[in-house]
């Protein structure tokens, strides 16, 4: 998965669009934490594919409404620690609201949104999954405006960590 995630990291980077600034940036160059960024730009980019199926049309609409998206992965202790307390601090400022949280086998999923103009409608979303011993700890921070039950096809498509658990949001939300 960290090659994956490595690879993207690497495409993404050389594109030259600027990134929007966030609490979670100062995770980004920093050894031991994996960090993927996703602007508007590469998602604009992306819209633009040829969608000659119904799961990839759904995957290219969603993507139109998306703004950015952040993920942070560790395994150490210390950067993970540091993780949850940035992610901790955020969720009070910025007034997100818990949508579920998951205890299951030893790791920690919290997940928190911003709700757009109905119910299913989402501005923000920020998934924390914090693991213990020698499963991941990741951040995910995901902005647009966009439906919640569409994203489990983005975390298929794009093999996103955590992508389980955000599945098992969707489906809770409905």
């Amino acid at each position: 998965m960290k090659k994956v995630l490595v690879t993207l990291v690497v495409v993404l980077m050389s594109s030259s669009a600027s990134f929007a600034q966030s609490v979670f940036d100062k995770f980004d160059g920093q050894d031991d934490i994996t960090a993927v960024i996703v602007n508007k730009k590469m998602f604009n980019l992306l819209s633009n594919m040829d969608a000659k199926d119904k799961e990839t049309k759904q995957y290219v609409n969603l993507i139109k409404k998306l703004e950015y998206l952040k993920v942070f992965v560790t395994e150490n202790d210390k950067k993970a620690s540091d993780m949850k307390a940035v992610a901790d601090k955020y969720i009070k400022t910025a007034a997100l609201e818990e949508l579920m949280r998951i205890n299951e086998k030893g790791k920690s999923v919290k997940i928190y949104v911003r709700s757009g103009a109905t119910d299913s409608q989402i501005k923000e979303l920020l998934m924390f999954v914090e693991g213990s011993g020698k499963e991941e700890t990741v951040l995910m921070s995901l902005t647009g405006n966009f439906d919640i039950d569409e994203l489990s096809l983005l975390t298929d498509k794009m093999n996103l960590p955590g992508g389980e658990d955000l599945k098992k949001a969707a489906k809770g939300k409905k």
